[in-house]
Parts: C-alpha cells; sequence; structure tokens
C-alpha cells in the first residue's frame, strides 16, 4: 500500500498516509494521482483503519501540482481536432477530481495535518479532508489564478462550505497567501499549534478518540454530514431516518454502556470489507 511518494502506516485503528516527496516539496506527480485513490480506497474497501491521517514529510506540506505534469501532455492541450481535444481535457480533469473526490467518499474520517505551504492542487486536496490541523507558518493558496487558469479540484466548490464565501471569492480572484491564523479565524481550520511535533500529537490524540468511537456510529456521521451540505434539512432528515431504521442497532449502544460502567475502550466489530458485485 505504498509507492515511492506514498508511505502508509496502520497502528490501532489509525492509518497514516504520507506525502513522502520532501526534495521536491512534495509536488503531487503524475505517481501520485494513480496511487493516491488506490491507496484510500484499499484501506476503506478492506477496513483496514478506523480514522485516516494525511500529514507530508519535510518543511511544506505540498507545492501543489507538480509541473512537469503540465509539461508532458502540452501538446494534448493544445494540438488536435478541437472537440475531441476539449473532451480529452474534460475526462483528465474529471479523472484528477476523482483522485481527491475518495476522502469524502471514503466511510471513515480523514484529518489533515499541515505545516507549511499547502498551495494550488494541495488545497484543493485537503478541502476535501473532513478536518485539517495546522502549524503556525502553515498556510494555503489557491495559487492557480496567478498562473493563468482556474482551480479545477474541489476548492472552490467544497471552501464555501466551510468558511465565507466572500473570502473564498477573494482567495480565488487573488491567489494570495491565506495564513492559518486567517484560515483558524474564518472556520476553516480544528486547531492550530506551534510545531510539527506537536501537530502530530495533537492529531493522534483526536484520531485515538475517534477510533475508540463505533465504526459504524462514526461511518453513518459522516455520511449523514456530507448528505446535509448537498441537499435541503427535510431531505437531510428524511435520509437521516431511512439510514437509522436500517443502520441503528441496539447492541452497539449495549457495548458503549458496557464499556462505560468497567471504565475500560469499548470492543466494537469493524465495518465489512466492501466486496465486489456480483458478476
Amino acid at each position: 500500500m505504498a509507492d515511492s511518494f506514498l508511505d502508509v502506516q496502520i497502528d490501532a485503528g489509525i492509518a497514516t498516509v504520507s506525502l513522502n516527496r520532501p526534495e521536491k516539496r512534495n509536488a503531487l506527480n503524475l505517481d501520485f494521482w494513480y496511487s493516491f485513490p488506490e491507496i484510500i480506497r484499499d484501506i476503506d474497501n478492506n477496513s483496514r483503519a478506523r480514522v485516516i491521517i494525511l500529514k507530508a514529510q519535510g518543511s511544506v506540506f505540498s507545492a501543489g501540482m507538480d509541473l512537469s505534469i503540465f509539461m508532458n501532455c502540452g501538446n494534448k492541450l493544445i494540438q488536435g481536432e478541437p472537440g475531441r481535444r476539449s473532451e480529452n481535457l474534460r475526462r483528465t480533469v474529471k479523472q484528477l477530481q476523482a483522485a481527491i473526490n475518495v476522502l469524502e467518499e471514503c466511510r471513515i474520517p480523514v484529518l489533515g495535518a499541515i505545516q507549511g505551504g499547502c498551495i494550488g492542487g494541495a488545497f484543493n486536496l485537503v478541502s476535501a479532508c473532513d478536518c485539517l490541523y495546522t502549524t503556525n507558518d502553515a498556510y494555503f493558496s489557491l495559487k492557480e489564478t496567478q498562473l493563468g487558469m482556474t482551480a479545477d479540484l474541489g476548492a472552490l466548490q467544497r471552501l464555501p462550505y466551510k468558511m465565507p464565501e466572500a473570502l473564498v471569492r477573494e482567495l480565488a480572484f487573488t491567489g494570495r497567501k491565506f495564513p492559518a491564523s486567517e484560515a483558524l479565524q474564518a472556520g476553516l481550520l480544528n486547531a492550530v499549534v506551534q510545531d510539527k511535533q506537536q501537530l502530530m500529537t495533537h492529531v493522534h490524540q483526536i484520531a485515538k478518540q475517534i477510533a475508540a468511537n463505533s465504526p459504524l456510529a462514526v461511518t453513518g456521521s459522516k455520511e449523514m454530514l456530507n448528505y446535509a451540505r448537498d441537499h435541503s434539512v427535510i431531505d437531510s432528515l428524511n435520509y437521516m431516518a431511512t439510514w437509522q431504521s436500517g443502520m441503528f442497532q441496539p447492541g452497539e449502544m449495549m457495548k458503549a454502556f458496557q464499556a462505560n460502567s468497567n471504565n475500560q475502550p469499548a470492543d466494537y466489530d469493524e465495518l465489512w470489507p466492501v466486496e465486489p458485485p456480483l458478476s
């Protein structure tokens, strides 16, 4: 479950996925866009963990999209029959979007731990995390605007649900640096800490609390929150009632009550692995 760029460690129900290309400021190369969704799906589909931490090695979280990708596909962007060229580009963008969408689609929470710069494609990436934590020196930037393009991998669609839309518009129009202190005040971040060591200690504490809860209750919470974001209150309540009618299990509550009375962790079953559809 790892490649030359991505390192994966799983312990006590916590999967830590690390960007491991610090000499290139963790720029997101072509291998990342193929490997990352496969790794996240593998963790989720095979119930390998109850929570994922997304982090990066080095002093910078990620400089964003590796420019070599644009160089390698440059001819496809400017040459060829216009209709087919446009259709190919649309399909490519959707493939890149899908590699980020897996963070929302997976059944378990994803916690982003960010230090230094989180730029362009990387900002799009972490916008799909459930919770974000940073060091004091962290900053974000929708750098795409300054490079002559529109951010197209999800930040413009997700960020208005996480902080004021007027601020998102300003960040998109200017491409300016968005420091952690401002991001915390705007509501994008859960916490800002002093340094990387404190960051990982804090995020692991949150992850341990999540992993100690019923996986079924946690995945239900994530499913309901994502659904409510995209639907009306009434539709979301109706979906909640339908979900609860099938997923509510008194046995989970009994395990919680018994564990609390004995002052010990509850022994919950894992979510079942996702089996391939019948052929």
